[in-house]
């Protein structure tokens, strides 16, 4: 298991299966500006981004210690920030790598790409940003652990 993986977007890909091209998570950092004694402006927009916003949402009032995803996708692209709190992540790569991650800067991010499985244990008081690469479809959702097991085993 790797903690904290760093891959800049051009290095993030290599391909692992036919079906499909492996991409690893990785964590950004996001420009901002500001001071303590004024606050701080993060800016996540354009080319700052692995992909185009198609949607954005947030989960808030999570009790704590709360494990939550548990899930993957088919396509959809994900950049996960906690705007508040802390976040833990456990994602599972197509190749059967697992990948922890601590999010607790609202100035940083974790890149999850398709076919990942994520565990997400939320801190007291979290509140977790989604930033979506498409809009909510059901079927891009892969639900259960053996279903992802068998798709990644092809």
């Amino acid at each position: 298991m790797r903690t904290f993986d760093r891959l800049p977007r051009h290095l993030a890909r290599e391909p692992a299966y036919p079906f499909c091209p492996m991409l690893h998570p990785y964590l950004l950092d996001f420009p901002s500006t500001g001071s303590a004694p004024l606050g701080h402006l993060v800016i996540a927009e354009g080319a700052t981004l692995p992909f185009p916003v198609k949607r954005v949402y947030w989960t808030a009032g999570v009790p704590a210690e709360k494990i939550s995803g548990n899930h993957a996708h088919h396509q959809l692209e994900q950049l996960i920030v906690a705007v508040h709190g802390t976040l833990e992540l456990l994602v599972e790569t197509p190749d059967r790598q697992k990948h922890h991650f601590v999010l607790e800067h609202p100035t940083q991010g974790l890149y999850v790409p398709p076919l990942c499985w994520r565990e997400i244990k939320f801190g007291a008081q979290t509140v977790l940003m989604c930033l979506a690469s498409q809009e909510y479809e059901e079927t891009d959702y892969i639900r259960t652990y053996p279903e992802f097991e068998q798709l990644v085993s092809r």
